[in-house]
């Protein structure tokens, strides 16, 4: 019988450019269910009559490294946003990452992939900056 033994580098996981959904102005009335998103393709959606969005939007982006033409599964839970004028509002933030990514070929310093974000809110989310962070995480598949 044969032993066999694979060898890996670490996995390294680096944030390059922060997610960014923009300014989204709410109108009056009683009202729910306004998802705005930014697709992690770089496709906004902001089509609820209800709200109105402007500023740039901006898709997240990540690289990983680590040992050559290996596929690294990508975990990517919901964010929690915290408003930050007033802790005790929240928003969730559904992650849009790609579950896996395939590590070039030797030479290449890893591999860059793009993370979007949905989030929903209504006539009654408080108004102010929200922020949060992304939990996302790697390991070989």
């Amino acid at each position: 019988a044969t032993v066999k033994a694979t060898v890996v580098k670490p996995l390294t996981l680096t944030a390059l450019q922060d997610l960014d959904l923009g300014t989204i102005a709410l109108s009056t009335g009683t009202w729910s269910g306004a998802t705005i998103s930014l697709s992690r393709a770089g496709v906004f959606s902001c089509t609820n009559p209800n709200v109105t969005c402007s500023g740039p939007q901006q898709v997240g982006m990540y690289q990983v490294a680590g040992t050559n033409k290996l596929t690294v599964q990508v975990t990517a839970p919901n964010a929690t946003l915290v408003n930050q004028s007033d802790g005790s509002k929240t928003l969730t933030m559904v992650i849009d990452a790609p579950s896996s990514v395939a590590l070039p070929n030797s030479g290449n310093p890893g591999v860059d992939f793009p993370v979007g974000g949905s989030i929903t809110v209504s006539a009654s989310t408080a108004s102010g900056l929200y922020s949060g962070t992304m939990n996302i995480t790697v390991d070989y598949q």
